[in-house]
């Protein structure tokens, strides 16, 4: 709000240094550290890091008391738009910046900065549904282990919620249980017969199977042991 009363948008603002809206979002920023006595560091956005980026931004605007400018009840104080537009003018690269320049609010920005890093709603769907496939047509292979198996499906299954389509953890579950390789058929019927699936989670299915990996393993290896020693004897 100027001097005659008149609302000036955040982006608009001078920050009294020759109109520099860069130095005046950092000069905010660092007025807000001082005041809550905390300091932050703010993690650079990249090509590859929007979803990550975006929940660390929302946890620190959330307690600077910001974060309801950008997704709030529509009644948003002058002063913490302010600091939640210069808050994400801080976090981005400078070529950036000058992409979202002419956003007026914290939330313009903020909805300008996920349409760049998610795409269209169309396209989201498309790729949602190209790793949907992709998921359903994965086995294991023989050569895989458990951990290797398990890190490339759940890469595909972060990928998916990634794009905001939810995935239950059930459904994850059921997946490796019931694509893994035959010789993990015996484990598999202990835990769906003895186990309680629906309330498993996938971190315990896959240690579950690496605990059964490993005695196959060790069994082998006795194996081995024993034909070496009759081989030995035999001699």
């Amino acid at each position: 709000m100027s001097s005659d009363g008149v609302y000036t948008p955040p982006s608009r603002r001078g920050s009294g240094n020759g109109g520099d809206s860069s130095q005046g979002s950092h000069e905010l920023v660092v007025q807000q550290v001082k005041e809550t006595g905390v300091t932050v560091r703010y993690p650079m956005l990249s090509e590859n890091n929007y979803r990550v980026w975006a929940v660390k931004m929302k946890i620190f605007m959330c307690a600077q008391d910001v974060w309801a400018a950008v997704e709030g009840d529509g009644v948003v104080n002058d002063k913490k738009d302010q600091m939640a537009l210069a808050t994400i003018v801080e976090a981005v690269p400078e070529v950036v910046v000058l992409a979202i320049t002419g956003k007026d609010t914290a939330k313009e920005a903020w909805d300008a900065l996920k349409e760049m890093h998610i795409g269209e709603d169309r396209v989201r769907k498309v790729n949602v549904q190209t790793l949907k496939r992709e998921l359903e047509r994965m086995y294991m292979e023989d050569a895989e282990t458990i951990g290797e198996y398990a890190m490339k499906l759940t890469t595909i299954v972060n990928k998916i919620r990634a794009l905001g389509t939810k995935v239950e953890e059930i459904t994850v579950v059921e997946k490796l249980l019931h694509t893994v390789t035959d010789k993990f058929q015996h484990i598999v019927d202990t835990i769906e017969q003895w186990g309680d699936v629906t309330k498993m989670s996938v971190t315990e299915t896959i240690g579950r199977l690496k605990a059964y990996e490993a005695s196959l393993a060790g069994q082998r290896r006795s194996k081995e042991g024993e034909q070496q020693l009759l081989f030995t004897r035999a001699e």
